[in-house]
């Protein structure tokens, strides 16, 4: 073998297949501000409800994943309340699924029961979904305040089956499906958000335009210096005659409406200082009907002391 062989070995091409199932999956970054800001929203939901049905609830976002349609559908039973919302920003739209167990007891809270279950989940019919109705549109309402930050509309359609999918999403397309447990009294299931893979790019690109503009305020305003914090604080002044001894006797003797000696020229200026401190010489005068100091000459700086 050659010097020039053994100084560069040819490497191998590793060749590994690809599936483009899995192409133009969410980053980490992007599944974890998706997480944050749908957390957050699923609290809002959970108190919105509370006080409009008068009863615990508690919700939380359990899982993010994205699969393709047919991944979704197949999950799906032919008994599911599916609401289709539409985006304004986007000819698109996003699916709200509610499991039917929570369905029952939300219905019973609004007709003045007590939020229980009666027996094994039923079919629903329209008046049930009529009912259901000002639940979603609350639901959707707060996932609109979610997303304030593309300025949109949301407005909720009517229940559709599962066989009707292919009209709301198409077939080629990509979902992010959100997961959030809910429960409410004693009843526990799942509620669902669909969003196509398209529409949740948009969201997240406007999501870091924010926080980049959110960045960028704050520079414009920076957290004042210390000397500047330190303009804003009250220290102790005062203009008077220092270092002056006085007898305790005239001290003893003094009473209202006499008049104590300071045995010191009236032409002698007194001092300003600022908490004990000389700063200026100083004399007594009027601006006015207020009193005030006009200063003279500095000071001379104390010494630094050491500790």
């Amino acid at each position: 073998m050659s010097a020039a062989a053994v100084a560069n070995p040819v490497r191998e091409r590793v060749i590994q297949a690809c599936n483009f199932r899995y192409a133009g999956r969410l980053s980490n970054e992007n599944a974890r501000t998706l997480t944050t800001l749908h957390e957050k929203m699923a609290l809002n939901v959970a108190s919105a409800l509370e006080v409009y049905l008068g009863a615990t609830l508690r919700m939380k976002l359990v899982s993010l994943e994205q699969l393709a349609i047919q991944d979704y559908t197949s999950t799906l039973v032919a008994n599911c309340y599916l609401l289709p919302c539409a985006l304004n920003v986007m000819e698109n739209s996003f699916l709200l699924q509610v499991d039917i167990p929570l369905i029952i007891p939300i219905i019973d809270l609004l007709l003045g029961g007590g939020g229980k279950t009666y027996g094994e989940a039923r079919e629903l019919t329209d008046i049930d979904e009529e009912i259901m109705q000002s639940v979603s549109d609350l639901i959707v309402k707060q996932i609109e305040r979610s997303w304030r930050t593309l300025n949109l509309s949301l407005t909720s359609g009517r229940c559709i089956r599962p066989t009707m999918i292919s009209q709301i999403f198409p077939l080629n397309e990509k979902l992010v499906l959100l997961t959030f447990e809910m429960e409410v009294g004693e009843t526990a299931g799942h509620v669902k958000i669909v969003l196509p893979t398209s529409f949740v790019g948009f969201l997240l690109r406007h999501l870091k335009e924010a926080q980049s503009k959110k960045r960028l305020n704050l520079r414009h305003f920076p957290s004042p210096s210390l000397r500047e914090r330190i303009l804003e604080c009250n220290f102790l002044t005062s203009v008077d005659i220092t270092h002056m001894r006085v007898l305790v006797k005239d001290l003893v003797d003094l009473r209202p409406g006499a008049v104590l000696k300071m045995k010191a020229p009236v032409k002698s200026p007194g001092r300003l200082t600022v908490e004990d401190v000389d700063v200026f010489e100083a004399a007594p005068v009027r601006n006015g009907t207020m009193k005030a100091a006009q200063l003279l000459s500095r000071s001379i700086e104390p010494a630094a002391t050491k500790d």
